[in-house]
């Protein structure tokens, strides 16, 4: 899975079951997936600028998964006891697939990623994925060889 992509050079580590889901269950989805990402490119200069706001790099990205229908959705999870609200959290994710079996991807990019960040979104993809709101969670993020060049 995702071989082209590891060709290119990209990292893939999967978690849990997500591979087996992605797999089994999205197989044309996961192929779409790596043909977006192999089809952002990001220019060196645009690697080692400063911040200033959202990448180009990134903001194409965002446009190939929002042309591809994978758009921006804001879960919320409540908690309802007796009728009575007793409390609710929302998770925006950047970008989500939605199956015709209504099954859902979840993808965050996180491209200056920051620990915290990294470990909120898994977080919140664990949660989501308990409760049944997602089926699997990606996180495109600079991998680790590319930081460090």
């Amino acid at each position: 899975m995702f071989e082209r992509l590891r060709s290119a050079g990209f990292e893939i580590a999967f978690q849990s079951h997500a591979e087996a889901i992605l797999r089994g269950d999205f197989p044309t989805v996961a192929d779409e997936l790596e043909a977006i990402l192999l089809g952002a490119t990001i220019p060196i200069e645009k690697i080692i600028a400063g911040g200033g706001g959202e990448a180009k790099g990134t903001q194409r990205l965002r446009k190939a998964l929002a042309a591809a229908d994978w758009p921006k959705m804001t879960f919320v999870v409540e908690k309802i006891i007796n009728g009575v609200r007793r409390e609710a959290q929302s998770h925006e994710v950047d970008h989500v697939h939605t199956a015709a079996s209504g099954a859902r991807i979840a993808l965050e990019i996180e491209w200056n990623n920051k620990d915290p960040f990294f470990d909120r979104d898994l977080e919140n993809f664990k949660r989501l994925h308990a409760d049944g709101a997602i089926s699997v969670g990606v996180i495109v993020t600079r991998g680790r060889s590319l930081h460090d060049g």
